[in-house]
């Protein structure tokens, strides 16, 4: 399918992207700034949130914002804090690009360790949780507000030695479906993307040997996301969403 959004179809729009230092949070926060989205980055490394701003200015798209904050020890008072911050600067929220993920350890079930499983929950699903719960209020402010959650195909069908990550991603997949289904009657749209084999970092750790020239880069499957953010998706709800279809 192609995804054809409008060169304006974000303009006016506050957008938050987490994990926006690297990767494909990095090309989405590009993506939307140059579709005229005011981004707001969120990630734990300040220089590489500020490499981030710094091109989306150098480009000339609408100043961002940066929250430097590291999910894996933020709390809900962090989380309700921010979303004070983010409404007294902006007044609401019009979309949230759930990006960050830590991948942990590719190792058998009965040698995950606990403290490898609690912080991988911590991030994939918790801080995803709690970030949401604060944000909802600022996302009904929107006039169409949307959500996008990031699985996995391992989020789809579990794989032997992916653990607490593939486990991580059924439960974001579960978490998009109970809010969507809840949201349904509101102007909120709820989805998910499954990136699919992607050139970043993540993946050369998960796949040391693979030839990273036969994969698809961030931009190449930037369509998806920003047709899932943008008016042209109205109708979509509920849907995990293959970014590279077989």
């Amino acid at each position: 399918m192609e995804y054809a959004v409008s060169s304006d179809a974000l303009k006016g729009k506050i957008i938050l992207v987490t994990g926006a230092g690297a990767g494909i949070g990095k090309q989405a926060a590009l993506s939307y700034a140059q579709h005229g989205a005011t981004v707001i980055l969120l990630g734990r490394t300040v220089n590489k949130l500020e490499q981030t701003y710094d091109e989306i200015e150098a480009a000339g798209y609408p100043t961002p914002a940066i929250i430097p904050l590291d999910m894996k020890g933020a709390t809900k008072q962090n989380y309700v804090d921010m979303a004070d911050t983010i409404e007294s600067q902006f007044g609401r929220l019009d979309g949230i690009l759930h990006n960050a993920s830590l991948l942990g350890v590719i190792s058998p079930f009965d040698q995950i360790g606990e403290d490898t499983y609690d912080d991988i929950m911590q991030v994939n699903v918790k801080a995803q949780f709690l970030m949401t719960q604060a944000l909802l209020p600022l996302l009904h402010k929107s006039q169409d507000g949307r959500i996008v959650f990031t699985s996995s195909t391992v989020g789809h069908s579990g794989r032997a030695f992916w653990g607490t990550y593939a486990i991580s991603k059924f439960a974001t997949e579960g978490m998009m479906q109970v809010l969507a289904d809840e949201l349904s009657d509101s102007t909120i749209r709820v989805n998910a993307i499954n990136p699919g084999a992607t050139r970043t970092a993540m993946r050369a750790k998960a796949y040391p040997a693979e030839d990273t020239d036969l994969l698809k880069t961030p931009q190449d499957i930037m369509p998806l996301y920003l047709y899932l953010m943008a008016p042209e998706s109205k109708c979509v709800n509920g849907q995990c969403i293959d970014a590279q279809p077989k």
